[in-house]
């Protein structure tokens, strides 16, 4: 069993740090940059970068801020948000990314999963799914948790581990920013069908919630995104 991981995650749009609940309804909290510094000197296990609006907007992440975050930490970092090709990745690998994370990319274009996996290793490709409830069944949704790609969640994360991925990321658009708890049933689902590391994302309001996620479910880590900077707590 890997050591189980805290990981804040640093949502950004238009060059600021967010947050949002269910995807929607999304306000500035601070400054990404102090929030990586402030997380690192806490003791972070890892940090992630997520561009939240570079696939919908069809343009490449913010790759100067990008390294101004990769500046600060020494922990390995994981950059996601418009990536589509391999000459993506590679740009942000450049500005410091330790791992690759794909999501519209990958849905759009499976192949990339493959390319990535075969150009990198597994290691370092993340596959993160974006996932919500759709009359009883997982869906994955695309274009930051926006559009019902009719694809099934489950088999999505089966086609991941096939197609070299390292990681999986599942982020729980019903949880997301309710700080009522992990959705730990679609956690378990995922678990049951991959062995790949699963980090959880969504839901955390509390050290208890941390606590049922690693006790009732076999994922290795969780993403938080912070509160506000300076004094972050998630």
């Amino acid at each position: 069993m890997l050591t189980k991981r805290i990981v804040p995650c640093l949502d950004i749009r238009d060059g600021k740090l967010v947050k949002g609940v269910n995807f929607t309804g999304i306000s500035d909290v601070g400054d990404p940059v102090e929030a990586a510094a402030y997380y690192n000197a806490q003791g972070a296990d890892e940090l992630v970068f997520y561009d939240i609006t570079a696939a919908v907007e069809g343009r490449a992440l913010f790759a100067d801020q990008l390294r101004r975050v990769a500046s600060k930490v020494t922990v390995p970092l994981t950059v996601g948000g418009g990536i589509h090709s391999l000459e993506d990745m590679e740009r942000v690998l450049a500005c410091g990314a330790h791992k690759i994370s794909i999501n519209s990319g990958a849905i759009q274009n499976p192949k990339l999963i493959e390319e990535a996996a075969k150009q990198y290793g597994s290691q370092p490709v993340v596959l993160s799914m974006d996932v919500k409830r759709v009359q009883g069944e997982y869906r994955v949704f695309g274009a930051g948790g926006r559009i019902d790609t009719g694809l099934d969640a489950l088999e999505w994360a089966r086609q991941g581990q096939e197609r070299g991925a390292g990681e999986l990321v599942i982020n729980s658009v019903d949880a997301d920013g309710m700080q009522k708890g992990f959705d730990l049933e679609l956690l378990c689902a995922v678990r049951r069908v991959c062995s790949l590391p699963v980090v959880a994302s969504g839901g955390a309001g509390s050290m208890e919630d941390f606590l049922e996620l690693f006790r009732k479910t076999e994922v290795e880590a969780e993403h938080g995104v912070p509160v506000q900077t300076g004094a972050a707590s998630q």
